[in-house]
């Protein structure tokens, strides 16, 4: 039986995958010293393979082909690495202990910290899958890519990128036949509005139709998001300057509320979501320390 529950709102992590290659492991002490303008942490460069894409409305900066941080607090289409293909490893932490609420650093700005282990790690590639020759690209033409959702479903997101905005048009299963799951968004879910800055906030409400699991289900989805705080995320492949989005979840059919959920996802130019955090269901406080789950980069 399907639950519309399940492995269903790991959106912005989904989106964003950070630029993985060979140009790691480089001594350094400044950002400047790498060819990726990003020294890590641990005091050397971070990765320099974020390739610019083909087509007109596809990130890229069309020229060297590198995205280079410039923190001018703004981070649009042409720092987020958006191509199908690009691939990065994620930690996963189910049901830990993680107080997203940060710590005050000053002039408003807040940090974080993701670097320890936490409860039921375990470590997972992440690949944005390109919509050519998969069996649902038909029903999406307009698709950019697709990911999984979530490290607890094979479910995948089906996700359209131009210059204004990242949208969900559908979900799919892997696989198409009688228990197949297609589901398409009604206007297409608005998961990130660009360029992205502080303060930014939009909204989505989409009928959600088609099949789940081979059956035919219709429902509604509200999803209302803010970009509400700046600082700093520490993660086991280095310290960004970021900008953090929270995204509320509502879940309807008819008159009955089937699901409502938080999620909070920390972004930064050129590598995209570094970490995202998603609430148990029917979380009801604005910040929270008992996640369903956690992801953060790793090297």
């Amino acid at each position: 039986m399907f639950s519309p529950r399940a492995g269903r709102f790991m959106l912005l992590c989904s989106m964003f995958v950070a630029a993985c290659g060979d140009s790691g492991g480089t001594p350094c002490t400044t950002d400047l010293e790498c060819p990726s303008h990003f020294c890590k942490a641990d005091g050397t460069c971070g990765a320099a393979d974020v390739d610019a894409a083909v087509g007109s409305d596809a990130p890229g900066d069309g020229t060297s082909g590198l995205c280079t941080p410039n923190h001018d607090g703004m981070i649009t289409v042409s720092e987020l690495p958006l191509v199908a293909g690009k691939m990065a490893k994620f930690r996963i932490a189910t049901n830990p202990t993680f107080d997203t609420t940060g710590t005050a650093s000053g002039s408003g700005m807040r940090s974080w910290d993701l670097t320890a282990q936490l409860a039921n790690d375990t470590d997972k590639p992440l690949t944005l899958l390109a919509p050519t020759g998969e069996w649902w690209a038909a029903s999406f033409p307009t698709a950019t890519y697709a990911a999984p959702l979530s490290s607890s479903s094979d479910l995948l997101g089906v996700f359209h990128v131009d210059a204004a905005q990242v949208t969900l048009l559908g979900v799919v299963s892997p696989a198409a036949g009688t228990f197949r799951t297609e589901l398409a968004y009604a206007p297409a879910v608005k998961i990130l509005a660009l360029p992205l800055a502080a303060g930014g906030s939009w909204m989505s409400t989409s009928t959600v139709s088609g099949t789940a699991q081979g059956a035919i289900v219709a429902y509604t989805e509200k999803y209302v998001s803010l970009v509400d705080q700046v600082g700093t995320m520490k993660t086991p492949y280095g310290e960004f300057p970021v900008l953090r989005t929270a995204t509320d979840l509502t879940r309807t059919a008819g008159l009955s509320t089937l699901l409502t959920k938080r999620q909070f996802a920390w972004t930064a130019e050129c590598y995209g979501s570094v970490a995202t955090v998603a609430s148990q269901d029917f979380e009801t406080s604005a910040e929270f320390a008992d996640p369903a789950e956690v992801k953060r980069i790793v090297p």
